[in-house]
């Protein structure tokens, strides 16, 4: 069994976030922890805390939520009136630019059709839409394309998915510039994505 040790003399401390304690005078005090002028009896030393330390969020917490607010109230958000996203991309046929990273060429252009996986991006929307679209393969035509001499057309189309709605694309792609026209349509809906040549 082990005998506990009775201080009889203990010093208020406190640390830079102005939380205080006790803390026996015959100990060095802890990293972070200075003397606040108090000394006496255990029982003396906890009534001067309960006196002293009447808010018990540290100070940074203090002086953060004091900063917040002085702060002049936030902009009201407002909601964009009008279509959401995916009405508007699906609202006829849309620009549309081949997106291939690190660089854009024919050969990656190739590459990612092999890969079943292509980028388009759809400038007109504000700040441009990036979308990942899976290559249906049967509905892909290739036969206009020469990935060589990087020239000619492709038509691509396969699904997608943009804010939890399932979505078809084609578009059709001029091999020289990566941009063309394409068309999305929801899944399931009558009308099947088709694209103009």
């Amino acid at each position: 069994m082990t005998e506990e040790i009775v201080e009889d003399v203990y010093a208020v401390v406190r640390n830079d976030e102005e939380q205080y304690s006790i803390w026996p005078v015959s100990r060095s005090l802890p990293e972070g922890w200075y003397a606040a002028d108090f000394q006496g009896s255990k029982a003396d030393c906890l009534a001067h805390v309960d006196e002293v330390w009447t808010d018990m969020r540290p100070r940074s917490l203090r002086e953060a939520l004091a900063e917040a607010a002085n702060r002049p109230p936030a902009e009201e958000v407002v909601e964009p009136s009008g279509p959401d996203l995916v009405s508007r991309l699906c609202d006829g046929e849309q620009g549309i630019q081949v997106v291939l990273r690190p660089e854009s060429s024919a050969a990656r252009l190739a590459e990612a059709i092999d890969r079943g996986y292509v980028h388009v991006l759809v400038p007109g929307t504000d700040g441009g839409t990036e979308l990942g679209v899976t290559l249906d393969e049967a509905e892909t035509d290739r036969s206009r394309a020469d990935f060589v001499a990087g020239t000619g057309s492709i038509q691509l189309a396969g699904g997608l998915t943009l804010d939890f709605q399932r979505l078809r694309c084609a578009v059709s792609v001029d091999i020289a510039t990566m941009a063309g026209v394409g068309v999305l349509r929801r899944a399931g809906t009558s009308a099947d994505a088709t694209v103009s040549q």
